[in-house]
Formats: structure tokens, sequence, C-alpha cells
């Protein structure tokens, strides 16, 4: 069988939430089936063979082609299968997503990762603010799964992350790590400002020194050697990650305004 392919036919003029083609919700549906589902974009529905041509039979393998960042929502809540998306997609790609893979070839909006909990989730391109967070509301940000982001991500990465590992190999906007409860963010590239501010719990592996605000303290250089397995942890990956051996780093803590629990380990040269 070949993948379940949904070929964008035309530039859309509003957003539309895809999260109703997913691998658990199309299980045993014919492609008349599928092209019958109402999508809502904005105040209107429209039917899913109004907006994709549809191929492919393996409703465990999905591929988006001629993919728009009018597409939210692809993936979420996804537990099982894999999505692989050919051009960038929307807001909220693998929102709340448990299990599964999903790949995007090209760049996201906001809140990709958004409540993840399980699962891993690829991005080749850039990603928008608020990765790995919590939606608009909610209390807690990524409580599981695994995140790669081989560009640069924006504004408040891992803000109220409880759970789980982003890694992103370019840049990173202001407020990475803010409000962190727990588990791990890697960043290869530059960070902005506040860095780690009201940072509860977890950890930030940073290959740059990053601008720390007041609340955060130097503890000094040190020799990790877990970091060794951290690393070899990450080549099934196939990211920039596991290319890294230094165990020496500069740590910090803080912030201490939250007790001072969570840490950033700088690698040195």
């Amino acid at each position: 069988m070949s993948a379940l392919t949904f070929t964008l036919k035309q530039d859309l003029q509003q957003s539309i939430n895809c999260s109703a083609l997913t691998p658990d919700n199309l299980a045993g549906k014919t492609a008349a089936e599928i092209g019958s589902i109402e999508l809502i974009a904005g105040k209107h529905q429209l039917l899913v063979a109004d907006i994709f041509d549809i191929s492919g039979t393996d409703t465990q393998l999905i591929a988006f082609k001629n993919s728009s960042h009018k597409l939210d929502y692809i993936g979420a809540n996804m537990t099982s299968g894999s999505i692989a998306i050919e051009g960038d997609t929307g807001a909220y790609l693998g929102f709340s997503m448990k299990n599964g893979e999903i790949h995007c070839k090209g760049s996201t909006a906001a809140f990709a990762a958004c409540s993840m909990r399980g699962g891993l989730l690829k991005i080749d391109g850039n990603t928008g603010d608020f990765l790995g967070a919590g939606s608009e509301g909610s209390r807690k940000g990524m409580l599981g799964g695994t995140v790669i982001v081989k560009g640069n991500a924006g504004e408040r990465a891992g803000d109220q992350m409880r759970r789980g590992l982003i890694l992103i190999e370019g840049n990173v906007g202001d407020y990475c790590g803010s409000r962190m409860v727990a588990g791990t963010i890697g960043v290869l590239g530059n960070t902005g400002a506040y860095t780690a501010f009201n940072m509860h719990r977890g950890t930030l592996l940073l290959k740059k020194q990053p601008k720390l605000h007041v609340s955060m303290q130097d503890c000094g250089t040190h020799t990790l050697p877990f970091l060794n397995l951290l690393f070899k942890s990450f080549s099934k990956y196939n990211t920039e990650f596991s290319k890294l051996s230094n165990q020496r780093v500069q740590r910090f803590v803080g912030d201490t305004a939250y007790n001072g629990n969570g840490e950033i380990l700088v690698l040195t040269d």
C-alpha cells in the first residue's frame, strides 16, 4: 500500500484545522469517506475533497504535499503512525501528540509540539514562538516526547515545559526555557534575552554563552561524564547534537527567584 497523500489544490485564504487528518481518525475509512470529512475554516466548514487531492490507501503513513502555513493542527492528538509534510505548515503542529512520528520538511508557525506528550517531531526548517509550550490558558507545556529543529526557533521555546527533549540546532529567541518545570532543551546557536527566566527545574544545554539575568548564578566549570551518555542517546535522531563530545561545561543555576533548582550547562571549548 502507498501512503495516504493529501495534495493541496490551491492557495488558501484562511487557516484550516486539520486535526481530523491523523492515522487514528482515518483508520479503516475509504477514500470517499475521507473526502467527505468536514474541516473547520474560520466560521465555515469545508470538505477534505474540496481542499485536497487524495491518493494512496495506507492510513498509517500520511503525507501532505504542496503544504501551506494555513494548515493548522496537523497531527493533533495522534497516537500512532507517521505524518510527512512536504512544505511549510501552520500553528499547533503535533498539538497534544502522544505517539508516532511527524516530519515537517519546511518551517512551522507558532505552538509546534504544544502540550506534546510523546512521539517524535522533526522540523527541518524554522519554527515560531512557544515551541513545546502550553496552549493559551494552560499551565502545562510539553509533557514528553522528542522535538528536533534543524533551523531556528522563536521566543518562549519550552515555556512551562514539564518533561521531554527539545533539540534546536539553530538560534532561539528570548525567554528560552521560561517557567520551565522539567525536561531538557539543547541549543547549538545563539539564545535571546532572559534565557531561563522564572525557570523552576530542568536543564538547558547550550553551545554558546547566553545573556542571563541577575537571578542566575555562576557555579564554575565542571567535568560531567554523564554527558557522554546523553550525547550518545542523540545519535538515533540524526542531529548535530550527536557530534558533541566535550564533557566540560560552565554551570549556572537558577532562577534563584524560584529556589534555583534549574541548571544551564554551557559547553566549553
